[in-house]
């Protein structure tokens, strides 16, 4: 079995053999199985045969002409290469020994799980992939809910074309990589029956500020898939780590997403995307006790990744929740790549707006990154529409997805109608450095083409879009040249926006919190007005309050949390 490697035998030392997800995906049932960390088993495709499929075929001669003369940085030319590189990859024959080695595998998954043409996730595992310095989030295809041995073969020959997807050719071009030194291996897993309960992705590092001291956890209703395209605006929870580690759940954060789809299996096995009944909208998509395993397995993962390396190593990570067993699974797990390699910058950068008046904000968002950009709007609707953006102009789509890069890279800021903070277009956006606002609803409704306006990631977790092309500047501070003084300086605080990243600043901790403004903006409701609801009285504006109360039942653990 040459070929094929069970999930089970491998570590991540295989990562040349099977990729960084596949070797990522042993280590943990190796290593943190033991510990409670549960993982889908499964086996993996090996890059040998990968290599074997593209040499029985005779392809890299044909796939060398198909690049020869390409300029890849030209959309459309990129997009008649891709595409020819995948037909042709399609029409391939899987060799007769490939062919056998898999399907004894997958007889062997149907004789465990007691299940014939047992449902898996196909996924695929580049071998340059999942490494601390570049993410390639998104690049390849995955495919879930695949059954039976012949759909199985067709999907793999799916997996090791998506090496060729336009956004894998852009990735690797604009950042050095040789197409040829890569190649795909593809992970074999049980599905995970997320379609009737929820999944999502965490972070074990803050992805706009970089603080270590949190796990951000994304959520929603169905298979993840839509919360990685940034078809969702998710929940969202914010853990802090040093109490978990003392064996104590702070949940600081729980923000309601509208979530207004969820991707479920049909009657063919097929995945659709239907609409979240309202009461599902407006329910968080995983309980506080689910919150706690999650962040308990993150932080397992993180400080077991973190021996290894022999250095600080934050994660991305994906889970889901099986609606079945109500058990829930760690399905992806690999290094975080923006804020891991800001961690020894000693510099403090901060973008402000100049000018006193207050501009007029014209819409707002989840802000991706602390910069601020301005131009003029262009309203995209998919990637073939490259040639009617300029470099400079802000992007303004429906959503973004890595196939987007090329037109992202030109963009001085972008703006989505949906899309979460863990969502493949915003780790795109932090690795290339365009400022980004997300989920903001209506963006495309709101704005025309041509409109000057300025994309301000800089005050926070929320970010705004003004009105007009504004002047801002930014001051850099290199805090390791910054001496002690003598008068002990201390926070005045009102904005937990800002917390983690002011926290950065030399201070001698907390002065004054303004407990008021967190009133005003976060809670949005008087405490006196929660006082009465909860003894159940009849106050004004109660329908103002219960929109406030957003996914939440008791007034009183609404103010608490």
């Amino acid at each position: 079995m040459k070929y094929i490697r069970r999930l089970d035998s491998l570590r991540l030392e295989d990562i040349p053999l099977v990729g960084g997800k596949n070797a990522s995906l042993g280590e943990m049932i190796g290593s943190l199985k033991a510990l409670g960390v549960k993982v889908p088993e499964g086996f993996a495709i090996t890059a040998d045969g990968y290599r074997f499929f593209i040499a029985h075929n005779g392809f890299e001669p044909k796939i060398r002409q198909f690049f020869a003369g390409v300029d890849l940085t030209d959309i459309e030319a990129l997009n008649k290469c891709g595409s020819a590189i995948r037909t042709l990859m399609l029409s391939g024959d899987m060799p007769d020994e490939l062919k056998t080695q898999i399907a004894e595998h997958y007889r062997q998954m149907e004789a465990e799980y007691g299940v014939v043409s047992v449902d898996v996730a196909v996924r695929s595992s580049a071998t340059a992939e999942d490494l601390p310095d570049a993410s390639f989030a998104g690049q390849q295809e995955s495919y879930l809910n695949v059954r039976g041995e012949e759909m199985l073969i067709e999907h793999i020959k799916r997996c090791f074309a998506s090496l060729f997807t336009d956004r894998a050719i852009s990735y690797r071009h604009s950042r050095g990589y040789d197409h040829f030194a890569v190649a795909l291996s593809v992970g074999v897993q049980k599905m995970v029956r997320s379609d009737i309960a929820s999944s999502g992705v965490m972070f074990t590092i803050d992805t706009e500020n970089g603080s270590d001291n949190l796990i951000l956890i994304n959520s929603i209703w169905g298979l993840g898939e839509n919360i990685v395209g940034g078809r969702v605006n998710p929940d969202e929870f914010y853990v802090f780590k040093p109490t978990l580690k003392e064996g104590k759940l702070t949940i600081l954060k729980r923000q309601i997403g509208s979530k207004a789809l969820t991707m479920h299996y049909d009657d063919r096995h097929h995945t659709i995307n239907l609409s979240t009944p309202k009461e599902l909208q407006e329910s968080f998509s995983i309980t506080d006790e689910e919150v706690a395993t999650l962040a308990r397995y993150a932080l397992l993962i993180e400080e077991h990744y973190t021996a290894i390396a022999g250095e600080y190593r934050p994660m991305d990570i994906e889970w889901a929740k099986d609606g079945q067993s109500g058990e829930l699974f760690i399905v992806q797990a690999r290094p975080e790549t923006v804020q891991s390699q800001k961690q020894n910058d000693n510099f403090f950068e901060q973008y402000h707006l100049k000018g006193e008046a207050e501009p007029k904000i014209l819409l707002s968002g989840k802000a991706i990154g602390e910069k601020i950009g301005s131009g003029h709007v262009k309203i995209i609707h998919s990637p073939h529409e490259s040639d009617r953006f300029n470099a400079g102009d802000v992007l303004v789509a429906d959503i973004t997805d890595p196939d987007w890069e090329p037109i992202m890279k030109k963009a001085s800021a972008v703006i989505t109608n949906r899309g979460g903070r863990t969502c493949h277009a915003a780790i795109v956006a932090r690795e290339i450095g365009v400022p980004a606002i997300v989920g903001t609803i209506n963006a495309t409704e709101v704005f025309h083409d041509g409109d000057a306006v300025t994309v301000s990631c800089a005050d926070g977790e929320n970010g705004r879009i003004y009105e007009g092309i504004l002047e801002y500047d930014v001051s850099r501070i290199d805090l390791g040249n910054l001496t002690s003084t003598k008068t002990k300086l201390y926070m005045n605080v009102g904005n937990p926006d800002i917390a983690f990243k002011v926290a950065k600043l030399p201070n001698d901790g907390v002065g004054l919190a303004r407990m008021e403004f967190i009133i005003t903006h976060y809670v949005n409701a008087h405490p006196m007005a929660l006082v009465e609801l909860s003894e159940g009285k009849t106050i004004l504006e109660s329908a103002e309050v219960h929109k406030a109360m957003k996914g939440y039942t008791d007034p009183k653990k609404f103010f608490i949390d």
